[in-house]
């Protein structure tokens, strides 16, 4: 098994290396991750150590490089199956937007909100008919008062001459 320099904890506070490789279960304080980003540790390091260390770095770029080319490849499939299905953006935006739709009006909150302000909305409904029924009822009072007050002198002015048959 191969096994990597880690840091630990001296008994004098600072750091010190342990070969515990990649079980390290302790995490890095605030004051050892500024001591880490700080140190030179090539220096530390022997040649085949260096060497070790190179080479499993430039593997972890080809493996990082490869896995991105397949998560290219795979989503380019996933655009030509979803073309084919006759899935585009737009189907999914709608879909993605009724289906949120209908997970909101589902909640507890939505149905106490729409309760609410539909009893509301009924109750503003029977104000305004009863203020427009007032209203009416004075236009109608109006209308009334001011059709009398023409009508009277009127009459009047016929009662008082000589030719009425009254």
């Amino acid at each position: 098994m191969r096994s990597f320099v880690t840091w630990g904890k001296s008994r004098g506070g600072g750091l010190a290396p342990s070969r515990l490789g990649l079980l390290e279960t302790e995490p890095l304080q605030g004051r050892d991750e500024d001591t880490l980003a700080h140190a030179d540790f090539s220096s530390m390091l022997s040649e085949e150590e260096k060497e070790e260390l190179k080479a499993e770095l430039l593997q972890l770029e080809d493996e990082i490089t490869t896995l991105r080319q397949v998560l290219s490849a795979k989503e380019r499939h996933l655009v030509e199956i979803k073309q084919k299905l006759g899935m585009n953006l737009m189907n999914e935006l709608k879909q993605n937007f009724s289906k949120s739709w209908h997970d909101m009006q589902t909640t507890t909150a939505y149905k106490k909100t729409h309760e609410t302000l539909s009893h509301a909305g009924q109750k503003a409904t029977a104000a305004f008919s009863n203020v427009g029924t007032a209203i009416s009822k004075k236009f109608g009072d109006m209308s009334y008062s001011i059709r009398h007050s023409i009508s009277m002198p009127a009459m009047r002015k016929c009662l008082d001459l000589p030719h009425s048959p009254f």
